[in-house]
C-alpha cells in the first residue's frame, strides 16, 4: 500500500547522469518518476514495483519506506556539484503529478517528505531550496503558519525548552530521534529546520 510520497533531488551534474545511475542495474538505486532539467516527467518504474531511492529510512513507526512510497527525483546538481534552485517548470511538473498520486493513493498531507526528512543522518536531499511553501499553497503537504514578522521576531528570542520536549516534539511530528547522540541531533534539526 503506497503510503508516502518522497521527493529527491538528483545529485547528478545534468540530466544524462542521473538517468544512466537510475537505469543502471548495478547502481542500487532508483526511483517512480524522474523529472528532468526542462520540466518533462519520465516514469522510471511503475507505482506498484519498489523502487530503491529511499534507502536506510524511517517515519513515524514505519522503517525502510521503499516499500510503500513513491519516490519523485527531481533534476538538481544537488549540495555537492552546485545546488540550485528549482525552475518554475520542474515544480509546476511536480504539482500535476503530485495532485494525481494524493488522489489515487489517497495519500495524506503529513505523509508527503524529503528524503532528508526520512533519512536525516544520511541526505539532504531535496534541501533548503525546496519549495515546499509554495506547494502548500497548491494544497500539497504542510506548512506552519507562522507570519513571516513574528518569525523574524522569535529568531532573535532565547527560547527556554529542555532537550527532551524539544525531542519529544521532533519524534510526535515523525522523525526518529529516541537514539540519537548530540551530533545526530543536530543533523535532525538541520533537516528539520529546510
Amino acid at each position: 500500500k503506497i503510503k508516502y510520497l518522497i521527493y529527491h533531488y538528483t545529485g547528478m551534474k545534468n540530466d544524462k547522469s542521473a538517468i544512466k545511475k537510475l537505469t543502471s542495474f548495478n547502481s542500487n538505486v532508483s526511483c517512480h518518476y524522474y523529472i528532468n532539467e526542462s520540466g518533462n516527467l519520465i516514469q522510471m518504474v511503475p507505482d506498484l514495483y519498489i523502487a530503491w531511492h529511499a534507502g536506510k529510512s524511517y517515519w513515524k513507526k514505519d522503517k525502510l519506506l521503499n516499500s510503500n512510497s513513491i519516490g519523485i527525483e527531481i533534476s538538481n546538481p544537488g549540495h555537492e556539484h552546485g545546488y540550485k534552485k528549482f525552475s518554475n517548470k520542474q515544480i509546476k511538473c511536480l504539482i500535476k503529478l503530485l495532485n494525481f498520486l494524493i488522489k489515487k493513493y489517497k495519500i495524506n498531507k503529513k505523509n508527503i517528505l524529503g528524503h532528508s526528512d526520512v533519512a536525516p543522518l544520511r541526505k539532504l536531499d531535496p534541501g533548503e531550496n525546496f519549495p515546499w511553501k509554495k506547494l502548500f499553497k497548491n494544497k500539497i503537504g504542510i506548512w506552519h503558519n507562522i507570519k513571516l514578522k513574528d518569525l523574524k521576531k522569535n529568531r532573535e528570542k532565547k527560547i527556554e525548552i529542555s532537550l527532551a520536549r524539544f525531542m519529544f516534539y521532533l519524534n510526535k511530528i515523525g522523525y526518529s530521534v529516541q537514539h540519537s547522540n548530540s551530533k545526530e541531533l543536530i543533523k535532525i534539526i538541520k533537516v528539520f529546520q529546510m
